[in-house]
């Protein structure tokens, strides 16, 4: 079992322990799947300077996962205090002194949603505009733009609020999407999308549900997973895109190319992956359970697309949308019936 969410506001080990107390048994750090989490594996940017924005430790979070030279968002802006001018009750009431020796920075880490929307938009376009030297004065708009890797795409989450869904991090990219476009005129292109439903984080979780497999003596090879989650725009799209994948990899056909449906960049090249997954899984069940964003207050209906069709598409752009990436194979009312069903399914008893 691992736990994949697309939080990213915290250490591995605190969603475990949180994971802990509230199941009643222990869970490890190693089976906590963050947003963030397949990052250890993109090994050729640890040693670059690396600009994080976000909430929570994201510095510890970068350092945990292999990157070296990290700057965030607060760092820039004290390095450079004339950027961050929105909130006139912050703007530097005197000229500050020219800012040296900060590190030319060379790629971005977006881990979720930061708490400064408007610090974090101006001071990322301002590092993308300017190629990693935001005191500098460039003739040109530098195209393509310095590398990003955005953990977590969900548009809205769900809440304790009476409204339905609350702006997630995929509202922060498309709010960064949409204004490098209209200052620029370009598209904001990302060398990796993960979290889900990046088919990049359901190769990761694989992995280390296998590695548990090893460290559990179990022989015989796994051939099913059962992914549960109540988002059909992300989990059970995810776990269904995933699936695809799983299919295409048993006739041969796996070529992860730049495209919606491969997940954009995320290639599978990226990653170390390839050797240490083999091929023994087969399929990837989808199980909507009724507890969270997504509810119904009848019966589990017979027809899965009379519910789970959604007609305004709430995925990031780089996804396209497919009606039946987001039909469940299962709906169950929750966590507890999914894992049942599953059982049935391995017949377990």
């Amino acid at each position: 079992v691992v736990f994949l969410t697309n939080a990213g506001n915290c250490l591995r080990s605190a969603k475990a322990q949180e994971l802990s107390q509230a199941l009643g048994l222990q869970v490890s750090p190693e089976q906590v799947i963050l947003s963030h989490s397949p990052l250890r594996l993109f090994s050729q940017f640890h040693q670059k300077c690396m600009l994080v924005a976000g909430q929570g430790p994201v510095e510890e979070n970068a350092l945990n996962l292999g990157f070296k030279h990290v700057v965030t968002i607060e760092a820039l802006r004290k390095a450079y205090p004339l950027l961050d001018m929105v909130d006139q009750s912050r703007r530097p009431k005197e000229l500050p002194p020219p800012t040296t020796g900060f590190p030319t920075i060379e790629g971005v880490i977006l881990f979720g949603e930061p708490v400064r929307w408007e610090t974090s938009l101006q001071l990322i376009i301002d590092v993308l505009l300017s190629n990693g030297n935001p005191g500098a004065e460039l003739k040109d708009i530098p195209y393509p733009h310095l590398p990003i890797l955005a953990c977590n795409m969900d548009l809205l989450w769900m809440a304790e609020a009476k409204m339905p869904s609350r702006f997630g991090h995929g509202t922060f990219l498309l709010c960064l999407e949409n204004i490098y476009k209209k200052v620029t005129g370009r598209e904001l292109k990302y060398e990796a999308l993960i979290g889900k439903p990046s088919t990049v984080t359901y190769r990761y979780a694989e992995y280390l549900i296998k590695q548990q497999a090893e460290k559990q003596g179990w022989k015989s090879p796994i051939r099913r997973l059962y992914a549960v989650g109540d988002n059909p725009m992300s989990d059970i799209y995810g776990a269904n895109l995933y699936n695809n994948y799983l299919k295409s990899a048993q006739q041969n056909q796996v070529q992860v190319k730049r495209s919606p449906e491969a997940a954009s960049p995320q290639a599978e090249d990226h990653l170390e992956l390839r050797k240490d997954c083999n091929n023994s899984v087969e399929s990837c069940e989808s199980i909507l359970v009724c507890t969270g964003v997504y509810r119904h207050n009848v019966d589990v209906p017979s027809k899965m697309e009379e519910c789970t069709t959604e007609t305004v598409f709430h995925g990031h752009r780089d996804f396209c949308f497919d009606p039946s990436l987001v039909e469940a194979s299962y709906i169950v009312q929750d966590v507890n019936d999914a894992v049942q069903l599953a059982f049935q399914k391995e017949n377990w008893s």
